[in-house]
């Protein structure tokens, strides 16, 4: 097992630390993370210390390159008190293939992991007890040699942060909008990769989607602008004729975990899945005449949401025939049975979270 070197204080105020009040999502921090320095092409000793500023040169690449990425996963603790993982060696072998792109270094699954449950276990009285809640873990590396010529940086920093917290989505189901004049990602990109710079390219299509009255933006594919690719931070179902569809993954797509984890559910439950390329304007011919009848995102903040309505900048609304979403209400809750501790699922998929 890798050995994390602990700052016994920090720990002891992380365990009488309370948050009362609604968590909302990201809004309280535990107040210890974990931080590693990657220097002379090795990663140093890992080590929990007291949550707080990092003292970064302005003139670091990750400010002027955007080497950056990170990984986002839950803890989540069973009535009786026991606290599991999900899949984190997925989350670890995503982060290094982020990593890989982003011409960074590798961190070994067994280092990644063993981060997650040692701040877990000793963050273990902010893991919320209530169903659907969760401890939500940010696992992040930036790169930290300073150096203004654009190349590849040899220094970085790997740090884990853990804050508590509630739903995601306030509301039952999320209204979308389809973005038809930006794209997120363009093939042979960075699409694939959980790195800061694909979320910022979003963020003024995010403002237009919130002005309109809309949760979510549906991006396009970059070359046709009609093929259904994913919202800005999580994946996409549809079900029709009660099949599932997703659309298949390309290097413009994040691999969702939760996306997997759906696909491996549903499966076992004899629903067929197709993963396949969707077109969105047939999409919303089969929401009409009734071939489709739910549609849902999915993600690790926030699980599993029905859509209500799909819109058009111009105003056009489709609305879905079931937007409380039958199968995806049944796939949520198996999968919450299942993160939780309160159900077995599939060999591995709970990793047990203890001294």
């Amino acid at each position: 097992m890798y050995k994390i070197e602990i700052d016994q204080a920090a720990v002891e105020i992380a365990l009488k630390h309370q948050i009362t009040g609604d968590m909302g999502f990201g809004k309280y921090m535990s107040p210890i993370m974990i931080e590693c320095d990657f220097i002379n092409g090795q990663w140093q000793q890992m080590k929990l210390v007291k949550y707080g500023p990092i003292a970064l040169d302005p003139c670091a690449k990750v400010f002027h390159y955007g080497q950056e990425i990170f990984e986002g996963m839950k803890a989540y603790k069973n009535e009786e008190g026991e606290i599991f993982l999900f899949r984190p060696e997925l989350n670890a072998r995503r982060f290094n293939r982020s990593a890989a792109r982003m011409s960074m270094p590798q961190i070994s699954e067994e280092m990644f992991i063993e981060a997650a449950r040692c701040i877990t276990w000793s963050s273990r009285n902010l893991v919320p007890k209530r169903f659907g809640e969760s401890l939500y873990l940010r696992p992040f590396m930036i790169a930290t040699e300073v150096a203004l010529g654009i190349k590849p940086a040899n220094q970085f920093k790997f740090v884990v942060v853990a804050s508590p917290v509630a739903n995601y989505f306030k509301g039952s189901s999320v209204k979308v909008l389809i973005e038809r004049q930006s794209c997120r990602a363009a093939p042979g990109g960075t699409g694939f990769a959980k790195t800061g710079g694909n979320y910022a390219a979003g963020l003024l299509a995010s403002t237009k989607t919130l002005n309109l009255g809309c949760d979510q933006t549906m991006w396009l594919d970059a070359e046709h602008r009609k093929y259904i690719e994913e919202m800005s931070g999580m994946n996409f179902f549809a079900v029709i004729n009660g099949e599932l569809h997703t659309p298949t993954l390309t290097d413009t797509i994040l691999e969702g975990i939760t996306r997997q984890s759906i696909i491996e559910l549903a499966k076992t439950h004899k629903y067929k899945v197709h993963e396949r390329r969707m077109d969105v304007n047939e999409l919303k011919e089969q929401i009409n005449n009734g071939q489709c009848s739910e549609a849902f995102v999915c993600g690790t903040a926030s699980v599993i949401a029905p859509i209500n309505s799909l819109m058009e900048e111009h105003g056009e609304t489709i609305m879905l025939k079931n937007p409380e979403g039958d199968v995806s209400q049944k796939l949520k809750d198996e999968l919450l049975m299942i993160q939780t501790g309160r159900k077995m699922g599939p060999q591995g998929w709970q990793v047990s979270v203890h001294a």
